[in-house]
Protein backbone atom coordinates (compact mmCIF):
# COMPACT_ATOMS: atom_id res chain seq x y z
CA UNK A 1 0.00 0.00 0.00
CA UNK A 2 3.19 2.11 0.91
CA UNK A 3 3.91 2.03 -3.07
CA UNK A 4 0.46 2.70 -4.05
CA UNK A 5 0.17 5.96 -1.43
CA UNK A 6 3.47 7.13 -3.10
CA UNK A 7 2.31 6.93 -6.22
CA UNK A 8 -0.36 9.20 -5.43
CA UNK A 9 1.24 12.00 -3.42
CA UNK A 10 3.43 11.88 -6.76
CA UNK A 11 0.81 12.62 -8.93
CA UNK A 12 -0.56 14.77 -6.32
CA UNK A 13 2.65 17.19 -6.53
CA UNK A 14 2.98 16.98 -10.30
CA UNK A 15 -0.19 18.41 -10.95
CA UNK A 16 0.69 21.40 -8.62
CA UNK A 17 3.65 21.72 -11.04
CA UNK A 18 6.55 19.96 -9.24
CA UNK A 19 8.38 17.45 -11.20
CA UNK A 20 9.75 14.55 -9.67
CA UNK A 21 14.10 14.14 -9.23
CA UNK A 22 16.18 11.82 -9.68
CA UNK A 23 18.78 12.65 -7.17
CA UNK A 24 17.63 13.59 -3.55
CA UNK A 25 20.55 15.76 -3.04
CA UNK A 26 18.73 18.05 -5.90
CA UNK A 27 15.38 18.36 -4.84
CA UNK A 28 14.16 21.15 -3.38
CA UNK A 29 11.08 18.87 -1.60
CA UNK A 30 11.70 15.73 -0.05
CA UNK A 31 8.78 13.78 1.19
CA UNK A 32 9.38 10.45 3.18
CA UNK A 33 6.26 8.36 3.24
CA UNK A 34 6.78 5.91 6.11
CA UNK A 35 5.48 2.88 7.35
CA UNK A 36 5.27 2.09 11.34
CA UNK A 37 4.40 -1.55 11.38
CA UNK A 38 8.23 -2.27 12.79
CA UNK A 39 10.17 -0.68 15.10
CA UNK A 40 13.02 -0.99 12.96
CA UNK A 41 11.55 1.38 9.86
CA UNK A 42 10.79 4.62 12.29
CA UNK A 43 14.42 4.45 13.45
CA UNK A 44 15.34 4.10 9.35
CA UNK A 45 13.36 7.15 9.02
CA UNK A 46 15.62 9.48 11.46
CA UNK A 47 18.85 7.90 10.00
CA UNK A 48 17.38 8.87 6.40
CA UNK A 49 16.78 12.47 7.55
CA UNK A 50 20.36 12.62 9.03
CA UNK A 51 21.69 11.85 5.49
CA UNK A 52 19.37 14.30 4.12
CA UNK A 53 21.10 17.01 5.91
CA UNK A 54 24.13 16.75 5.02
CA UNK A 55 23.25 17.70 1.97
CA UNK A 56 24.76 21.69 1.76
CA UNK A 57 21.28 22.83 0.15
CA UNK A 58 18.33 24.43 1.27
CA UNK A 59 15.62 21.88 1.14
CA UNK A 60 11.77 21.02 2.51
CA UNK A 61 11.34 17.91 4.45
CA UNK A 62 7.96 16.08 4.79
CA UNK A 63 7.11 13.35 6.77
CA UNK A 64 3.96 11.72 5.83
CA UNK A 65 2.05 8.00 6.35
CA UNK A 66 1.99 6.02 9.44
CA UNK A 67 5.07 6.74 11.75
CA UNK A 68 4.13 10.47 11.31
CA UNK A 69 0.48 9.55 12.08
CA UNK A 70 1.60 7.64 15.24
CA UNK A 71 4.56 9.97 16.76
CA UNK A 72 2.59 13.36 15.69
CA UNK A 73 4.02 16.43 16.91
CA UNK A 74 6.87 14.93 18.40
CA UNK A 75 8.94 14.82 16.01
CA UNK A 76 9.08 18.57 15.05
CA UNK A 77 11.61 17.87 18.55
CA UNK A 78 13.43 14.87 17.93
CA UNK A 79 14.44 16.46 14.43
CA UNK A 80 14.43 20.39 13.83
CA UNK A 81 14.44 19.99 9.93
CA UNK A 82 11.23 18.43 9.60
CA UNK A 83 8.85 21.08 8.03
CA UNK A 84 6.00 18.91 7.43
CA UNK A 85 4.37 16.04 9.15
CA UNK A 86 0.99 14.56 7.67
CA UNK A 87 -1.22 11.62 8.30
CA UNK A 88 -1.84 9.00 5.87
CA UNK A 89 -5.59 10.35 5.38
CA UNK A 90 -4.61 13.77 4.32
CA UNK A 91 -2.18 13.50 1.42
CA UNK A 92 -4.43 15.99 -0.61
CA UNK A 93 -3.73 18.52 1.94
CA UNK A 94 0.19 18.40 0.99
CA UNK A 95 -0.08 21.03 -1.70
CA UNK A 96 -1.29 23.85 0.65
CA UNK A 97 0.82 22.64 3.21
CA UNK A 98 3.36 23.42 1.10
CA UNK A 99 2.19 26.97 0.45
CA UNK A 100 1.78 27.84 3.76
CA UNK A 101 4.97 27.27 4.77
CA UNK A 102 5.74 30.64 3.88
CA UNK A 103 3.26 31.95 6.34
CA UNK A 104 3.54 28.84 9.19
CA UNK A 105 7.01 27.42 9.14
CA UNK A 106 5.58 24.34 10.49
CA UNK A 107 2.90 22.29 9.27
CA UNK A 108 0.36 19.44 11.01
CA UNK A 109 -2.45 17.36 9.85
CA UNK A 110 -2.88 14.00 11.35
CA UNK A 111 -6.56 13.77 11.11
CA UNK A 112 -8.31 11.14 10.17
CA UNK A 113 -10.77 12.13 7.17
CA UNK A 114 -10.17 9.01 4.64
CA UNK A 115 -13.45 9.73 2.66
CA UNK A 116 -12.17 13.06 1.23
CA UNK A 117 -8.80 11.42 0.10
CA UNK A 118 -10.26 9.18 -1.93
CA UNK A 119 -12.08 11.62 -3.30
CA UNK A 120 -8.90 13.44 -4.56
CA UNK A 121 -6.76 10.80 -5.13
CA UNK A 122 -9.43 9.23 -7.84
CA UNK A 123 -7.73 11.55 -9.65
CA UNK A 124 -4.87 9.34 -11.04
CA UNK A 125 -2.86 10.63 -13.85
CA UNK A 126 0.39 8.79 -13.39
CA UNK A 127 1.09 5.63 -15.59
CA UNK A 128 1.93 2.71 -12.54
CA UNK A 129 2.60 0.19 -15.05
CA UNK A 130 1.35 -3.55 -16.45
CA UNK A 131 0.67 -4.49 -12.92
CA UNK A 132 -0.99 -1.67 -10.78
CA UNK A 133 -2.00 -1.53 -7.48
CA UNK A 134 -5.69 0.19 -6.29
CA UNK A 135 -6.72 1.17 -2.85
CA UNK A 136 -10.17 -0.22 -1.80
CA UNK A 137 -10.06 -0.12 1.57
CA UNK A 138 -8.34 1.10 4.45
CA UNK A 139 -7.96 1.14 8.26
CA UNK A 140 -8.83 -1.97 10.33
CA UNK A 141 -11.47 -2.73 12.96
CA UNK A 142 -9.71 -5.97 14.31
CA UNK A 143 -7.15 -4.52 16.80
CA UNK A 144 -4.79 -6.94 16.79
CA UNK A 145 -2.71 -6.64 20.23
CA UNK A 146 0.49 -6.29 17.85
CA UNK A 147 -0.28 -3.89 15.37
CA UNK A 148 -0.84 -0.18 14.91
CA UNK A 149 -3.05 -0.15 12.01
CA UNK A 150 -5.99 0.85 13.83
CA UNK A 151 -4.37 3.95 15.95
CA UNK A 152 -2.76 5.26 12.53
CA UNK A 153 -5.03 4.12 9.83
CA UNK A 154 -7.93 4.08 11.37
CA UNK A 155 -11.35 2.30 11.54
CA UNK A 156 -12.35 0.44 8.42
CA UNK A 157 -13.65 2.52 5.38
CA UNK A 158 -14.43 0.99 1.87
CA UNK A 159 -13.96 3.56 -1.23
CA UNK A 160 -17.61 3.39 -3.50
CA UNK A 161 -17.67 1.37 -6.15
CA UNK A 162 -18.18 3.54 -9.17
CA UNK A 163 -14.78 5.79 -7.64
CA UNK A 164 -13.05 2.28 -7.88
CA UNK A 165 -14.20 1.23 -11.20
CA UNK A 166 -13.47 4.47 -12.78
CA UNK A 167 -9.77 4.39 -11.72
CA UNK A 168 -8.99 0.55 -13.22
CA UNK A 169 -10.47 2.64 -16.77
CA UNK A 170 -7.39 5.24 -15.78
CA UNK A 171 -5.25 2.23 -15.33
CA UNK A 172 -6.23 -0.21 -18.20
CA UNK A 173 -6.24 2.52 -20.56
CA UNK A 174 -2.43 3.62 -19.56
CA UNK A 175 -1.74 -0.12 -20.44
CA UNK A 176 -2.54 -2.12 -16.96
CA UNK A 177 -3.64 -5.72 -17.23
CA UNK A 178 -3.86 -6.68 -13.51
CA UNK A 179 -5.51 -4.83 -10.82
CA UNK A 180 -3.99 -5.87 -7.47
CA UNK A 181 -6.49 -4.24 -5.11
CA UNK A 182 -5.42 -2.94 -1.61
CA UNK A 183 -6.51 -2.63 1.99
CA UNK A 184 -5.25 -3.75 5.17
CA UNK A 185 -8.42 -5.69 5.48
CA UNK A 186 -9.14 -5.93 2.01
CA UNK A 187 -11.42 -8.59 1.98
CA UNK A 188 -13.70 -6.49 4.48
CA UNK A 189 -14.36 -4.68 1.60
CA UNK A 190 -18.02 -3.51 1.91
CA UNK A 191 -19.80 -0.47 0.23
CA UNK A 192 -23.53 0.82 -0.61
CA UNK A 193 -23.76 1.45 -4.88
CA UNK A 194 -27.19 2.77 -5.41
CA UNK A 195 -28.74 1.69 -2.75
CA UNK A 196 -27.64 -1.85 -2.73
CA UNK A 197 -24.81 -3.37 -0.66
CA UNK A 198 -21.57 -4.08 -2.92
CA UNK A 199 -18.71 -6.35 -1.20
CA UNK A 200 -15.58 -8.07 -2.73
CA UNK A 201 -16.42 -10.53 -4.68
CA UNK A 202 -19.38 -7.73 -6.74
CA UNK A 203 -16.43 -5.60 -6.87
CA UNK A 204 -14.42 -7.99 -8.52
CA UNK A 205 -16.95 -9.18 -10.69
CA UNK A 206 -17.58 -5.63 -11.98
CA UNK A 207 -13.86 -5.08 -12.56
CA UNK A 208 -13.81 -8.39 -14.77
CA UNK A 209 -16.21 -6.98 -16.65
CA UNK A 210 -13.26 -4.62 -18.71
CA UNK A 211 -12.24 -6.45 -21.37
CA UNK A 212 -8.54 -4.42 -20.69
CA UNK A 213 -8.36 -6.70 -17.07
CA UNK A 214 -6.50 -10.02 -17.66
CA UNK A 215 -5.73 -10.62 -14.14
CA UNK A 216 -6.84 -9.79 -10.73
CA UNK A 217 -5.33 -9.82 -7.39
CA UNK A 218 -6.25 -9.11 -3.60
CA UNK A 219 -4.29 -8.36 -0.65
CA UNK A 220 -4.03 -8.10 2.68
CA UNK A 221 -6.91 -10.42 3.86
CA UNK A 222 -7.84 -11.36 7.19
CA UNK A 223 -8.83 -15.37 8.14
CA UNK A 224 -12.32 -14.10 9.72
CA UNK A 225 -13.76 -12.48 6.15
CA UNK A 226 -12.72 -15.34 3.63
CA UNK A 227 -16.58 -15.58 2.82
CA UNK A 228 -17.84 -18.03 0.93
CA UNK A 229 -18.92 -16.17 -2.09
CA UNK A 230 -15.35 -14.87 -2.39
CA UNK A 231 -14.00 -18.21 -1.77
CA UNK A 232 -16.60 -19.77 -4.55
CA UNK A 233 -15.28 -16.67 -6.84
CA UNK A 234 -12.15 -18.24 -6.86
CA UNK A 235 -13.26 -21.16 -8.80
CA UNK A 236 -15.47 -19.58 -11.45
CA UNK A 237 -13.76 -16.29 -12.16
CA UNK A 238 -10.49 -17.25 -14.47
CA UNK A 239 -9.16 -13.78 -13.99
CA UNK A 240 -9.07 -14.00 -10.49
CA UNK A 241 -5.42 -15.44 -9.98
CA UNK A 242 -5.16 -18.51 -7.90
CA UNK A 243 -3.08 -17.33 -5.21
CA UNK A 244 -3.77 -15.50 -1.77
CA UNK A 245 -2.14 -13.83 0.78
CA UNK A 246 -3.68 -15.16 3.88
CA UNK A 247 -1.34 -14.14 7.27
CA UNK A 248 -1.69 -16.48 10.12
CA UNK A 249 0.68 -14.82 12.27
CA UNK A 250 1.11 -17.95 14.42
CA UNK A 251 0.14 -21.79 14.40
CA UNK A 252 -0.42 -21.17 18.69
CA UNK A 253 -3.83 -21.32 19.85
CA UNK A 254 -2.55 -19.39 22.80
CA UNK A 255 -0.74 -17.21 20.71
CA UNK A 256 -3.24 -16.52 18.44
CA UNK A 257 -5.23 -15.47 21.20
CA UNK A 258 -2.92 -13.63 23.15
CA UNK A 259 -2.87 -11.67 19.47
CA UNK A 260 -6.32 -11.29 18.95
CA UNK A 261 -6.48 -12.31 16.20
CA UNK A 262 -10.26 -13.82 16.47
CA UNK A 263 -9.62 -17.17 14.90
CA UNK A 264 -7.56 -20.85 16.30
CA UNK A 265 -5.08 -22.53 13.97
CA UNK A 266 -8.24 -25.02 13.58
CA UNK A 267 -10.78 -22.34 12.10
CA UNK A 268 -7.65 -21.17 9.68
CA UNK A 269 -7.17 -25.47 8.68
CA UNK A 270 -10.38 -25.42 7.95
CA UNK A 271 -10.26 -21.96 5.69
CA UNK A 272 -7.85 -23.25 3.48
CA UNK A 273 -9.66 -26.45 2.95
CA UNK A 274 -12.26 -24.35 1.87
CA UNK A 275 -10.19 -22.92 -0.13
CA UNK A 276 -8.48 -25.66 -1.62
CA UNK A 277 -12.15 -27.21 -2.04
CA UNK A 278 -13.21 -24.74 -4.33
CA UNK A 279 -10.16 -24.01 -6.18
CA UNK A 280 -7.73 -27.04 -6.10
CA UNK A 281 -4.58 -25.32 -7.24
CA UNK A 282 -4.86 -22.53 -5.29
CA UNK A 283 -1.00 -21.59 -3.41
CA UNK A 284 -1.14 -19.75 -0.12
CA UNK A 285 1.05 -16.97 1.35
CA UNK A 286 1.53 -15.72 4.73
CA UNK A 287 3.07 -13.70 7.48
CA UNK A 288 4.36 -15.10 10.50
CA UNK A 289 5.72 -13.40 14.04
CA UNK A 290 8.49 -15.21 15.79
CA UNK A 291 9.23 -14.44 19.45
CA UNK A 292 5.89 -13.29 20.73
CA UNK A 293 5.58 -12.34 23.99
CA UNK A 294 5.10 -15.48 25.90
CA UNK A 295 5.71 -17.82 22.74
CA UNK A 296 7.01 -20.88 24.16
CA UNK A 297 8.52 -23.69 21.99
CA UNK A 298 5.78 -25.70 22.14
CA UNK A 299 4.18 -22.52 20.56
CA UNK A 300 6.95 -22.29 18.34
CA UNK A 301 6.57 -26.10 17.20
CA UNK A 302 2.83 -25.69 16.61
CA UNK A 303 3.80 -22.93 14.04
CA UNK A 304 6.05 -25.22 12.40
CA UNK A 305 3.67 -28.02 12.53
CA UNK A 306 1.13 -25.31 10.23
CA UNK A 307 3.34 -24.53 8.11
CA UNK A 308 4.31 -28.26 7.08
CA UNK A 309 0.38 -28.94 6.95
CA UNK A 310 -0.04 -25.89 4.49
CA UNK A 311 3.29 -25.57 2.74
CA UNK A 312 3.02 -22.09 2.04
CA UNK A 313 4.37 -21.18 -1.42
CA UNK A 314 5.55 -17.56 -0.64
CA UNK A 315 5.96 -16.27 3.10
CA UNK A 316 7.01 -12.95 5.20
CA UNK A 317 8.12 -13.45 9.31
CA UNK A 318 9.54 -11.30 11.52
CA UNK A 319 11.21 -11.41 15.06
CA UNK A 320 8.11 -9.69 17.50
CA UNK A 321 8.48 -5.69 17.00
CA UNK A 322 7.04 -3.61 20.28
CA UNK A 323 5.02 -0.62 18.85
CA UNK A 324 4.46 1.66 21.68
CA UNK A 325 0.50 2.17 22.16
CA UNK A 326 -0.44 -1.45 21.57
CA UNK A 327 -1.96 -4.20 24.24
CA UNK A 328 1.17 -6.21 23.28
CA UNK A 329 3.63 -3.86 24.24
CA UNK A 330 2.27 -4.05 27.94
CA UNK A 331 3.21 -7.67 28.06
CA UNK A 332 6.24 -9.30 29.93
CA UNK A 333 8.76 -9.99 27.11
CA UNK A 334 10.97 -12.76 29.15
CA UNK A 335 12.30 -14.27 25.84
CA UNK A 336 16.13 -13.57 25.04
CA UNK A 337 16.56 -12.36 21.48
CA UNK A 338 19.17 -15.29 20.65
CA UNK A 339 16.52 -17.72 21.28
CA UNK A 340 14.27 -15.12 18.75
CA UNK A 341 16.91 -15.14 16.19
CA UNK A 342 17.16 -19.29 15.83
CA UNK A 343 13.75 -19.73 16.26
CA UNK A 344 13.46 -17.28 12.94
CA UNK A 345 16.32 -18.68 11.27
CA UNK A 346 14.44 -22.35 11.50
CA UNK A 347 10.99 -21.40 10.20
CA UNK A 348 12.54 -19.63 7.59
CA UNK A 349 15.15 -22.20 6.57
CA UNK A 350 11.70 -24.06 6.53
CA UNK A 351 9.55 -21.94 4.91
CA UNK A 352 13.22 -21.50 2.11
CA UNK A 353 12.77 -25.27 1.17
CA UNK A 354 9.07 -25.41 0.72
CA UNK A 355 9.07 -22.87 -1.78
CA UNK A 356 12.16 -23.82 -3.45
CA UNK A 357 10.04 -27.36 -3.92
CA UNK A 358 7.40 -25.37 -5.25
CA UNK A 359 8.92 -23.57 -7.44
CA UNK A 360 11.42 -26.80 -8.92
CA UNK A 361 7.47 -28.71 -10.00
CA UNK A 362 7.91 -26.07 -12.67
CA UNK A 363 11.14 -26.49 -14.34
CA UNK A 364 11.34 -28.16 -17.46
CA UNK A 365 7.33 -26.90 -18.09
CA UNK A 366 5.74 -24.20 -19.74
CA UNK A 367 4.47 -21.72 -17.98
CA UNK A 368 1.80 -18.15 -18.56
CA UNK A 369 3.63 -15.59 -17.44
CA UNK A 370 2.37 -11.77 -18.06
CA UNK A 371 5.22 -9.53 -19.24
CA UNK A 372 5.80 -6.80 -16.63
CA UNK A 373 8.88 -5.34 -18.02
CA UNK A 374 12.37 -5.75 -19.39
CA UNK A 375 15.56 -5.36 -17.50
CA UNK A 376 17.73 -2.07 -17.95
CA UNK A 377 20.57 -3.34 -16.22
CA UNK A 378 20.78 -6.04 -19.00
CA UNK A 379 18.19 -6.10 -21.64
CA UNK A 380 18.16 -9.00 -22.78
CA UNK A 381 16.15 -10.40 -20.05
CA UNK A 382 12.53 -10.00 -19.28
CA UNK A 383 10.44 -9.78 -15.97
CA UNK A 384 7.07 -10.89 -15.51
CA UNK A 385 4.71 -13.08 -12.77
CA UNK A 386 3.08 -16.44 -13.39
CA UNK A 387 -0.73 -16.94 -11.60
CA UNK A 388 0.83 -17.95 -8.15
CA UNK A 389 3.28 -14.56 -8.00
CA UNK A 390 6.68 -16.38 -9.06
CA UNK A 391 9.13 -14.12 -10.60
CA UNK A 392 10.41 -15.07 -13.37
CA UNK A 393 13.09 -13.80 -15.20
CA UNK A 394 13.11 -14.52 -19.11
CA UNK A 395 15.91 -14.56 -21.70
CA UNK A 396 14.54 -12.72 -25.01
CA UNK A 397 14.65 -9.99 -27.17
CA UNK A 398 11.40 -9.33 -28.50
CA UNK A 399 9.13 -9.64 -25.85
CA UNK A 400 5.85 -7.14 -24.80
CA UNK A 401 5.07 -5.88 -21.26
CA UNK A 402 1.62 -6.67 -20.95
CA UNK A 403 1.47 -9.59 -22.84
CA UNK A 404 0.81 -13.18 -21.64
CA UNK A 405 3.33 -15.67 -22.77
CA UNK A 406 4.08 -19.21 -22.59
CA UNK A 407 7.31 -19.67 -20.98
CA UNK A 408 9.89 -22.59 -20.89
CA UNK A 409 11.30 -22.61 -17.45
CA UNK A 410 14.92 -23.82 -17.46
CA UNK A 411 15.67 -23.60 -13.74
CA UNK A 412 14.74 -21.92 -10.50
CA UNK A 413 15.79 -21.33 -6.73
CA UNK A 414 13.60 -20.88 -3.88
CA UNK A 415 12.51 -16.86 -4.80
CA UNK A 416 12.59 -16.90 -8.89
CA UNK A 417 12.21 -19.00 -12.19
CA UNK A 418 14.09 -18.40 -14.77
CA UNK A 419 12.96 -19.14 -18.17
CA UNK A 420 13.33 -18.60 -21.96
CA UNK A 421 11.35 -17.81 -24.96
Amino acid sequence: MNIYDSEKITSILENKGLKLNKYAEDADLIVFNTCNIRDKAAHKLYSDIGRVNKYKKEQTIAVVGCVAQAENSEMFNKNKSIDIILGPQSYHLLPQMIDDLTKYPKQLNTEFIVNEKFDYLSEQKRKQGVSSYITIQEGCDKFCSFCVVPYTRGPEYSRPLESILKEVNVLTNNGAKEIVLLGQNVNAYESINNGVRVNISDLIEEISKNENVKRIRYTTSHPVNMSDDLINLHATNDKLMPFIHLPVQSGSESILKKMNRKYDPNFYRRTIDRLKKAKPDIEISSDFIVGYPGETDQDFNDTLKLIDDIEFTQSYSFIYSSRPGTKSSTEVDDTPISVKKERLLVLQEKLKKIQYSFNKQFCNKTVKVLIENQSLSNPEYFFGRTPFMQSVYIKSNDLVPGHEKDIDITSCNNKSLYGIC
